[in-house]
């Protein structure tokens, strides 16, 4: 072990942000999720679900695209190679918390 601070990533860990990354790491790299489908599986509000999506895209960790689909407006949301970064990155960091061991 060493002695290295734990820290983790305050965008990634708060808990609706945690839930939007999650879902969007487990899609393939060129996957995108549907805006609609995420505030479903998640329930959350559409402003609840824009703010957390604007944090995490000012952070550069997801891109939202925007395109009809015949005459209705489709929000697409797909997770950027930096924010898988970041994810991978976050999670390595729990998993050292979780396995922290005080120095003899």
């Amino acid at each position: 072990m060493t002695d290295e601070p734990i820290v983790l990533n305050e965008t990634i860990h708060q808990s609706t942000r945690l839930r939007i990354m999650t879902m969007l790491v487990a899609q393939p790299e060129t996957d995108r999720l549907a805006y609609g489908f995420i505030q479903q599986t998640l329930d959350l509000t559409g402003g609840n679900l824009t703010t957390h999506l604007r944090k995490l895209e000012d952070a550069g960790y997801l891109v939202i695209t925007k395109e009809f689909v015949g005459v209705k407006p489709r929000t697409w949301v797909r997770a950027t190679s930096t924010g898988r970064r970041a994810f991978a990155e976050y999670l390595a960091s729990l998993e050292r918390a979780l396995n922290w061991q005080p120095s003899p």
